[in-house]
């Protein structure tokens, strides 16, 4: 079942999404694979710090984060990758390392690789490491706001 935060949103808010249970998975892109779909489309959450405040970068499991790319674009003078240590407590209801792409839900900015933006649905963790959800993009883009940016490599 979905982040319990995750499936009373969505709920609310009308909109309809697919549930994917797959075998144990930890890293991106071996979620993509367990549940067959395609790395570039797959949606990764990676948490980042800018000037002190938690952020979510959220790109496709087969690329990674440029931080120099996020502090030139943003405007912010520190950027780094969040610790497992300094996150962990902002997502009470997922797995560690299995966040959804929603900070409006756990009060974060989001940073969107452009890139994801060019598929009708958007595929990512429910908040498990067993289950993921696709959503139609125009429903995600509509209920989070994402600041859309070219940050990955």
């Amino acid at each position: 079942m979905p982040a319990k935060k995750l499936k009373t949103f969505l709920d609310a808010a009308g909109v309809s999404y697919e549930s994917i249970v797959h075998t144990p998975a930890f890293t991106a892109q071996e979620v993509a694979q367990s549940a067959h779909v395609a790395g570039r489309t797959f949606a990764k959450t990676v948490i980042i710090v800018l000037d002190g405040k938690l952020a979510m970068a959220v790109l496709p499991a087969n690329r990674k984060v440029v931080l120099q790319d996020i502090r030139d674009i943003t405007g912010f003078e520190n950027v780094r990758f969040a610790s497992e240590e300094e996150f962990r407590q902002a997502f009470p209801d997922c797995e560690t390392g299995a966040m959804p792409p929603f900070g409006n839900l756990y009060g974060m900015d989001v940073y969107m690789a452009e890139s994801l933006t060019w598929d009708r649905e958007i595929v990512f963790n429910a908040g498990s490491h067993t289950e993921i959800l696709k959503v139609a993009y125009a429903d995600y883009e509509r209920l989070v706001q994402p600041k859309v940016l070219s940050f990955t490599t």
